[in-house]
């Protein structure tokens, strides 16, 4: 069992209506990753598509992927490609959701944002996570 110590947040910086088949595409023929970036992914109506198992390392945050569960909503830009929490209420309850469940399993594991790791130059996940977790009691 993988020792986890993070359990980060992201958005897709798509827009709200990118397809799950397009974000795996990119990830295997643009970035030629072997791996998905991501273990849960969320839609805009909240659904949650699970892309790997936790046991499974994916491509989330350069250098802290080995200790690291990625969960994330597609959206995070807007119409000019500009950081924006483009989070539907359902994306919002199936995040929520998600973070409580990593949580009892990795209950020492820290909740960040992908912004939220040294050298990281994104505005991913297009939201405070630290606020996130205070207005969730988390």
């Amino acid at each position: 069992m993988r020792k986890i110590n993070f359990i980060v947040l992201h958005c897709t910086a798509t827009q709200p209506t990118a397809t799950v088949k397009a974000i795996l595409g990119y990830w295997k023929n643009v970035l030629k990753w072997k791996n998905v970036g991501y273990h849960k992914l969320i839609q805009a109506d909240g659904t949650v598509n699970t892309l790997a198992s936790y046991e499974q390392v994916t491509n989330g945050v350069a250098g802290y992927n080995s200790q690291s569960i990625h969960i994330s909503y597609i959206g995070g830009i807007d119409k000019q490609g500009k950081p924006f929490d483009s989070r539907t209420p359902q994306q919002k309850e199936s995040l929520l959701k998600l973070v409580k469940e990593a949580k009892e399993l990795y209950p020492n594991a820290k909740v960040l944002g992908h912004k939220d790791f040294p050298k990281v130059n994104k505005a991913c996940p297009s939201f405070s996570v630290e606020d996130f977790l205070k207005e969730n009691n988390i």
